[in-house]
């Protein structure tokens, strides 16, 4: 199963050239890597990353990860996936970026 990191373009751009990281801001505060299902990304770039240039989104695979992944609740109850551990360019599926549309992020057909 695929699920999606929402990183400004400095943060990939820093994960690439390590190899890993421990996330974003919110990540290192909360201790894991947040991520969301496919349904739940559109909600996620709207709440946090409203209006938001030069984002890329991350597809990673869940098998890839293995007892690092819990899933737990989060927003509305809703089960979120978690990383309890660094992400590495291993467990990227693909990245592509998330444009802006008259305000609204641009999701990649693939992953719809």
């Amino acid at each position: 199963m695929l699920i999606y990191k929402i990183f400004r373009a400095d943060e990939w751009a820093a994960m690439q050239a390590q190899g890993e990281t421990a996330g974003a801001p919110v990540d290192l505060a909360d201790g894991y890597v947040h991520f969301s299902t496919a349904d739940q990304a559109v909600e996620t770039a709207a709440k946090w990353f409203a209006g938001a240039e030069g984002l890329v989104l991350l597809a990673c695979e869940t098998d890839r990860m293995g007892a690092d992944l819990k899933w737990e609740p989060s927003r509305g109850g809703a089960l979120f996936p978690h990383l309890y551990r660094a992400l590495n360019m291993r467990d990227v599926t693909w990245s592509k970026p998330l444009p802006l549309d008259a305000g609204t992020h641009v999701f990649p057909k693939e992953m719809l």
